[in-house]
């Protein structure tokens, strides 16, 4: 889905420039900020696990992020509007239709449980009989639970090119390509052979992304928004459990589908 909207958009903005109006789509001065919801993707990782006595790397592991279903108790009700997986974004134009941006793309990423992967290195003594002949192991609930959903939170700044697709009376329609870097600050929520897990954020890598999309702007004020965005996550520095020996590194490429809706004024 993401990388079929990402052509449609790709080719929508090119189209834009034979018939879009002279005016920008957003002049200098202008702020906005927006709050929406994701869908994510994940590209299957190599997680590496050290400790004072194991040294273990898993090959190939799938996850999946965490969908809430809809009920206004966890996405309108402000004391649990971070439940769902969420975008927040605030941007201000720095010439007409380019824009920095600083905002929080709040995802969620959970190990498919149960899954055979490869392993090497060493478990503990009293795990050794999990790992099978041929170097696999089944991810169980007893040997591996590992989810960043608190969330996979990826604070990044952005910078954003806007082209206006489309006018008539009350609606404009602009198109946007957009890129930026950040750091990943998650809540990572593992229990790892019996161990009590780590339950704070914690500074664990750092994000790269590009992004294409579409605003649909009411009365040159309230606008919805939908974008497609992928990137790179690297993180080396994940808390596992409440021992600050234990750590664990991952790198996966992730797709992300945004939707959202916000407001833009001019100073």
């Amino acid at each position: 889905m993401i990388k079929k909207f990402t052509i449609i958009m790709v080719l929508a903005f090119s189209f834009g420039g034979v018939c879009a109006q002279s005016e920008p789509a957003y002049k200098k001065g202008t702020f906005y900020a927006f709050w929406g919801w994701n869908k994510d993707a994940y590209t299957n990782s190599t997680i590496h696990f050290k400790g004072d006595d194991y040294d273990f790397t898993l090959y190939k592991v799938k996850a999946s992020d965490k969908q809430n279903k809809w009920s206004y108790h966890d996405y309108l009700q402000l004391d649990r509007i971070t439940i769902p997986q969420t975008n927040l974004r605030v941007g201000y134009f720095i010439k007409d239709n380019l824009a920095i941006t600083l905002g929080v793309d709040h995802m969620k990423y959970v190990m498919d449980q149960d899954q055979t992967v490869d392993i090497s290195g060493t478990v503990r003594p009293a795990f050794e009989s999990m790992v099978n002949a041929d170097k696999t192991i089944k991810l169980t609930d007893e040997f591996l639970k590992f989810e960043h959903t608190d969330g996979l939170n990826y604070i990044n700044s952005e910078v954003e090119y806007y082209k206006p697709l489309y006018h008539k009376g009350i609606l404009n329609i602009n198109g946007f390509v957009g890129g930026g870097a950040g750091i990943l600050l998650p809540r990572t929520n593992a229990t790892l052979m019996g161990e009590e897990r780590h339950d704070a954020f914690h500074l664990s890598g750092f994000g790269l992304s590009a992004k294409v999309g579409m605003n649909v702007d009411l009365w040159n004020l309230f606008f919805l928004r939908a974008e497609g965005k992928e990137g790179y996550i690297n993180m080396p520095d994940i808390r596992t459990t409440y021992s600050s020996s234990d750590k664990a590194k991952q790198a996966f490429f992730f797709g992300e589908f945004v939707y959202a809706f916000g407001f833009h004024w001019h100073i």
